[in-house]
């Protein structure tokens, strides 16, 4: 596979992931209506357990498509970074700590359940 072709699939692959990530986000947020980001929460879990699986299980090119360019837009540490901090400016402390303890423990773990789904396919 060329650079070209590689560059090619993750900007294909991310013009899928961004505008999943934003309406992800929106359509929680109308239905849930919290104060926690649900949104965030949601696709980054989702999108750690579809790079363990692509990482696991797919050739390059795949790679490329979904592990780099749509997981690499779907997920965003710095929306969650930004979200807890939010919440720990408000009378939301705890929330804040569910949060970030929630996320990076479920994104860690999506991950690995990814990694185990996709050597079993593999």
């Amino acid at each position: 596979m060329t650079p070209l072709t590689t560059s090619l699939l993750v900007v294909l692959g991310a013009a899928v992931g961004a505008p999943a990530r934003y309406l992800t986000d929106r359509l929680l947020q109308a239905k849930l209506g919290t104060g926690f980001p649900w949104g965030t929460y949601v696709v980054n879990v989702t999108g750690s357990f579809v790079l363990g699986l692509v990482v696991a299980a797919a050739p390059p090119a795949v790679m490329a498509l979904v592990g780099t360019g749509f997981c690499g837009a779907l997920t965003t540490y710095s929306t969650f970074a930004y979200e807890t901090v939010q919440l720990g400016a408000r009378p939301a402390r705890m929330l804040a700590v569910l949060n970030a303890l929630g996320s990076v423990l479920a994104g860690l773990g999506a991950a690995g359940l990814g990694l185990a789904v996709g050597s079993i396919l593999r």
